[in-house]
């Protein structure tokens, strides 16, 4: 397995690498091949464990949009509907939550609105397609997935793949049902061969030895030369994992992560990701993210602002990625408070009856805990209408109101109404 990457000739390739996409790759030269040609059937495989993807899927969704712009082959989407069922074990320290089969569907129908923002959908050509492997894997029979499927395993190499090893180093329980996850994700990866001409599978690093399994299962099965390409999984250039905030995950759905919030996070990178963030989440050219990688001191927040409106476009449309940085400016550059802030309804009464500060910051989502609001405070981050609040016994009350609204934040970038209703 090859880790590094001689000069692609495919424009595929040629983007992910100079983009930062490229991990590892099972055979680079004839990934390269079949894209060059046009043929490089493609699909990730999401799980339907939320009603939203999360920022952390979106290298892969990007990956999937360049290699239909770049016309190297055909995206297939592949929703989890059966393996998200059993649970990923991967990168995880317990078992998954078991869903209903309700909950999946749901989750699954939900989470289907996120790709038509970056990728097109269509019967022909390289116009991508959406599967569901409910559609395959809920009809095996155990006994015959067993005998035809099961035989080709070995218990040994399994138990030393990351997903499974690194739970039992943790002395972290593992299930029979985890177990087996990685015969599906592999059987996946034959079946959607056999229906849509699948010879590549893309996702992040930790899917690397569920990747090559695949491959390995395609080959004693017969399926011909399959591929695998992964690319980082995404942390900061502090180290931290990237897409936490201080009140849960970056969805990629509005409902669950407003379009000003998923301006904001772009808007808050560390200033030696920009150059990094830009090339991974915006389509923007190369020559002008090189021009915004040269900005340096103050000016390198104009490249997070550029940063934060291309990231948000490609996800809410143009018209919500404007209407964010509009707010951003009236709030941050004018000192107004604008009305297209996230808002949190209260019921009124409760204003009106004194809600003590550090729970009101917790319920506008704000911060996670009562204990990281004091801290907060101590440390000055805490602002009621712009004025800092110091006295952590302080109460948001009828008096805060203007116009039904009460404007709270945490630090200079965070800021929430609180509605009364």
């Amino acid at each position: 397995m090859s880790t590094t990457q001689p000069a692609p000739s495919s424009a595929f390739l040629r983007v992910l690498t100079e983009r930062g996409f490229i991990h590892q790759t099972s055979d680079l030269a004839g990934i390269d091949e079949a894209a060059r040609a046009g043929r490089l059937t493609t699909y990730v495989g999401y799980d339907c464990t939320a009603p939203s993807l999360h920022i952390g899927h979106l290298l892969s969704i990007m990956m999937l949009h360049w290699l239909q712009e770049t016309e190297a082959g055909r995206p297939v989407v592949l929703m989890g509907g059966g393996t998200t069922r059993v649970g990923d074990p991967s990168g995880r320290d317990e078992t998954r939550k078991i869903l209903t089969v309700e909950q999946i569907e749901e989750n699954k129908n939900s989470i289907k609105e996120v790709f038509s923002q970056f990728i097109r959908f269509g019967e022909s050509g390289h116009e991508a397609a959406m599967a569901d492997n409910a559609e395959w894997l809920t009809k095996l029979n155990y006994i015959d997935m067993l005998r035809e499927i099961g035989r080709h395993f070995s218990v040994n190499r399994m138990l030393s793949m990351d997903s499974v090893r690194l739970r039992l180093e943790r002395d972290q329980e593992l299930s029979f049902i985890e177990f087996n996850y990685m015969i599906l994700q592999a059987y996946d990866f034959t079946e959607l061969h056999r229906r849509y001409g699948c010879i590549l599978q893309m996702g992040g690093s930790d899917q690397w030895g569920n990747i090559v399994t695949g491959i390995d299962l395609g080959r004693r099965l017969g399926t011909g030369q399959l591929y695998a390409l992964t690319c980082p999984l995404m942390t900061t250039a502090s180290g931290a994992k990237m897409g936490k905030t201080a009140a849960g995950a970056v969805w990629l759905k509005g409902e669950m992560f407003s379009p000003y919030d998923y301006w904001q996070f772009w808007r808050n990178t560390e200033d030696s990701d920009v150059g990094r963030f830009l090339k991974l989440f915006t389509t923007l050219p190369m020559n002008r993210i090189a021009e915004l990688e040269r900005l340096q001191g103050a000016e390198i927040n104009e490249a997070k602002k550029v940063l934060a409106t291309a990231a948000t476009a490609l996800l809410h449309g143009a018209e919500a990625a404007a209407a964010a940085a509009e707010t951003a400016q009236k709030t941050f550059e004018q000192g107004v408070t604008a009305d297209t802030l996230p808002s949190v309804e209260i019921p009124r009464g409760e204003i009106e009856a004194g809600l003590g500060i550090a729970p009101a910051i917790v319920r506008a989502g704000l911060a996670g805990s009562n204990g990281e609001v004091i801290r907060a405070i101590a440390n000055g981050a805490i602002s009621v209408n712009d004025v800092r609040v110091a006295d952590k016994a302080r109460v948001v009350g009828s008096s805060d109101l203007a116009d039904g609204v009460v404007k709270l934040s945490f630090g200079k970038k965070k800021h929430v109404l609180l509605r009364a209703v």
